[in-house]
């Protein structure tokens, strides 16, 4: 007779595949030791019990690295502490490249490898075919040899993780399925289950496959869509007498190893296939779904191409199991921005084994201390816009995700399915000048003008490389537009509106009505968790400008830290488009439009003006070092106003030259120079949080004045041939000594620029080289901006 549920349980886990068994292991680890875990049919159902379990530790972030390398040490570990085999066989992996982009990209990969203390190594085609000898080389031109990488068992992992979890005191049961969510003032209070309710202080949502109808349950997204993963299984092959390294050959969309002296050989086809709803219901436990031949064909032939022992070997099966998979490829993890306590560790994206270890060992940290251990910002369950949950969408845009799972790594490459969700108010005149579009956050957003094709991508100079010089010159010698509409806003109302915004923002903000303050918003650790510009409108009144894709992140930050304050906060960002008016002939214009008020306000001042009879609330600034404003005006006006500031000569200019014109100007942004790891003293911000009031982190900022440094860096590098990306090695010598966060061409400059952290005693004047997919080049560090260090352009 199965055990009953506990009327109370701290922390609820939900799903028993490896997100779940390894998220329940650490909680019990790290004191949690009553936590539960409910799984609806038996552990490992769904999805993990037919994981090919490759465990490739290099990503795409120092971060996501090391949090596979943790799942490397954990599974290594567990035997030894549970007495249970975990299947752990370290053969190694072999990227080969059967193209020229290919090879660049894994030499970035070998690069980032070295970054990111990872041994990996460029090797030849020859020795490619000795490490794996049953592979046809005729057309490989070269390979990446990671040695440290494996696989397991999967079944074996998650019941060596219940395993040591049980021995701490956790819970498990199996067959116990939930049928409702409790929640109570935007909080979780308890699970319904069909064995009965038990009430909880926390819930972890592991439910894989399932995890979306779980968030509804709670009244939260999840986008999640399952789409079907295939791999070949052969029966033994003659020659297949020892462990292989996996083989990566991407180009042909495929992976591949020995499995019971046959071979597995899967794919991640350039466009999968979307589970339709109602197929994986409460009934598929340890199901597959049908073979489909026809859809696997193109790849089989890829891969009798690439192993021609295939042609004789007798197939076993073709298993088609379902996988999940968000809109951007990357899992979701952490508190969700509806509901408090309700934590997710799902959309796993096919890599739930690799990452399953260190992902349930970072929300189990999150859980008990409210963050995870180190900064996984890239995978935040508050990132997507709602829009991104419909079912028509995740239909569309999930099968490309998986594709984009061994596509080469482009610079400026944007996904095709599920596009046109959300227009900017400028959108017609966008479309009219030319423009190429990104989505961010939903947003079709230029990035640069006057497209006459689409793009071809590129690891050199882009198509779009004049393009972007033109926006760059036009803002540096006459005055271009930069739209800023999709930026988050906040309206923060009500008597304790500056009380409150002293608390939360390290900048002093009861400054007087007309001005605007640029503010880091930290945690108790004193790190970021956003930066913001405020507008102080009135007294009781401020506007608040967030990241594009972080307004449901950083509106639930405020509204958590609001309790007590009797403030009113209000998302507006649909309700008003934000222009940039930058260039030296700004000034012209405002007088040609009607905005002669604008001429003499201060930096960093706000003011109003009417530009064609509408009304603008301006403020005096510049996020790429020109002169001008940015206005910010009711969304249905837009039009007529960029149309008045075009007639008087200002041009449209995208994301891609206000990045390059950032990067000049050494301005740094969340996500690339400022994250959940670093203070502002790190970013060279420390001067812009205030010594005169207590606000959330004042202590940590204060201490680490006294113990850390700045190791924010301009790069600037001598060779014009150079295409900098971001995330490459930095040496001094033969000694890595950082990492790239930004990169792009300076045209105001004339070279490549990047922005970094950096790591040496002196930074200012070092001479050092970067490592660009295995090319090394010249370049010097310096703490001051590579374009007017003095701001006199932009202040003028």
């Amino acid at each position: 007779m199965p055990s009953p549920l506990p009327a109370f349980a701290p922390v609820v886990v939900i799903g028993g595949g490896i997100m779940g068994c390894s998220t329940l292991y650490h909680l019990a680890q790290m004191g949690v030791t009553d936590a539960i875990l409910l799984e609806r049919n038996k552990l490992t159902s769904g999805t993990t019990w037919h994981s090919a379990a490759q465990v490739r530790a290099l990503r795409h972030s120092r971060n996501l690295t090391r949090m596979i390398q943790y799942s490397v040490d954990l599974y290594a570990r567990l035997e030894e502490e549970t007495g249970q085999s975990v299947g752990w066989i370290q053969r190694g992996s072999l990227s080969i490249a059967a193209n020229e982009d290919r090879l660049t990209h894994v030499r970035r990969q070998e690069a980032l490898a070295h970054a990111y203390g990872i041994d990996a190594w460029s090797i030849t085609a020859g020795e490619a075919k000795e490490r794996w000898p049953m592979m046809n080389a005729d057309d490989v031109l070269g390979a990446v040899w990671s040695p440290d990488d494996g696989r397991v068992s999967p079944s074996d992992v998650c019941a060596a993780l219940v395993k040591g979890a049980r021995q701490r005191g956790a819970t498990i049961f199996e067959d116990t399925g939930v049928t409702g969510i409790l929640t109570e003032n935007g909080r979780v209070r308890g699970v319904e289950t069909d064995r009965g309710v038990v009430m909880c202080d926390a819930i972890a949502v592991c439910t894989g496959l399932w995890s979306r109808e779980i968030g509804q349950m709670a009244g939260t997204d999840i986008p999640a869509q399952a789409c079907e993963h295939f791999y070949l299984l052969t029966r033994p092959v003659d020659g297949v007498t020892q462990h292989l390294p996996t083989l990566s050959d991407h180009d042909s969309h495929l992976y591949c190893r020995d499995e019971s002296g046959g071979f597995l050989v899967g794919c991640f086809e350039p466009m999968g296939k979307a589970v339709p709803p109602g197929v994986l219901d409460e009934t598929f436990e340890f199901a597959l779904l049908p073979e489909d031949w026809d859809h696997f064909e193109p790849m089989m032939m890829n891969a009798l191409h690439r192993i021609p022992a295939l042609e004789t070997a007798e197939v076993r099966m073709l298993l088609n199991g379902p996988e999940s998979f968000t809109p951007d490829g990357m899992f979701m993890l952490g508190e969700t921005a509806e509901t408090r306590g309700l934590f997710l560790g799902c959309g796993l994206n096919s890599v739930g084994i690799a990452a399953g270890g260190g992902a349930g060992m970072n929300l189990a940290h999150c859980i008990i201390h409210g963050h995870t251990a180190y900064d996984l910002s890239e995978a935040d369950a508050k990132r997507f816009a709602p829009v991104y949950n419909t079912l028509d969408h995740l239909m569309a845009r999930a099968p490309e995700i998986l594709g984009t799972h061994y596509e080469i790594a482009y610079p400026g490459r944007q996904l095709a399915t599920a596009r046109n969700l959300r227009a900017l108010p400028l959108d017609a005149e966008h479309r009219k000048a030319g423009a190429h579009f990104g989505q961010v956050y939903g947003w079709e957003r230029p990035l640069y003008f006057n497209k006459s094709a689409e793009p071809k991508m590129t690891f050199g100079n882009p198509d779009w490389f004049e393009n972007v010089r033109a926006e760059v010159m036009a803002a540096h010698e006459k005055a271009a537009i930069f739209d800023a509409s999709p930026f988050g806003k906040i309206e923060v109302t009500g008597p304790d509106a500056a009380t409150f915004l002293e608390h939360v923002c390290a900048s002093r903000m009861d400054k007087q009505p007309g001005t605007a303050i640029y503010t880091a918003i930290l945690n108790e650790r004193g790190t970021y968790e956003s930066d913001i510009t405020a507008h102080r409108i009135a007294e009781d009144h401020y506007r608040l400008f967030v990241g594009t894709d972080a307004i449901r992140r950083d509106f639930a930050w405020f509204k958590r830290h609001s309790a007590g304050y009797a403030v009113t906060l209000t998302d507006s960002t649909e309700a008003y488009a934000v222009l940039g008016l930058m260039g030296p002939d700004s000034a012209r214009i405002a007088v040609e439009v009607g905005a002669t008020s604008l001429i003499d306000l201060g930096y960093f001042k706000l003011g109003e003006a009417s530009v064609a009879g509408r009304h603008v609330r301006a403020v005096r600034m510049s996020y790429v070092g020109e002169a001008g404003w940015e206005m910010t005006c009711k969304a249905e006006e837009a039009a007529t106003i960029y149309a008045a500031l075009t007639i008087a000569g200002a041009v449209p200019a995208g994301m891609y030259a206000q990045t390059s014109m950032r990067i000049e100007k050494g301005f740094a942004a969340m996500g690339h120079e400022l994250d959940g790891d670093l203070t502002p003293v790190e970013a060279g911000l420390a001067m812009m949080c205030s010594k005169k009031k207590r606000f959330i982190g004042s202590d940590a900022v204060n201490a680490r004045r006294e113990a850390g440094k700045q190791t924010l860096a301009t790069l600037i590098i001598e060779d014009e041939r150079a295409v900098p990306l971001g995330h490459e090695p930095i040496y001094l010598g033969d000694r890595i000594v950082g990492h790239t966060t930004s990169a792009a061409f300076g045209h105001r400059i004339g070279k490549p620029v990047a922005l970094a952290h950096v790591h040496l005693d002196e930074i200012d004047g070092a001479e050092v080289t970067i490592d660009i997919a295995r090319e090394t080049f010249s370049g010097s560090l310096q703490l001051a901006p590579a374009f007017d260090p003095t701001g006199s352009r932009m202040k003028a």
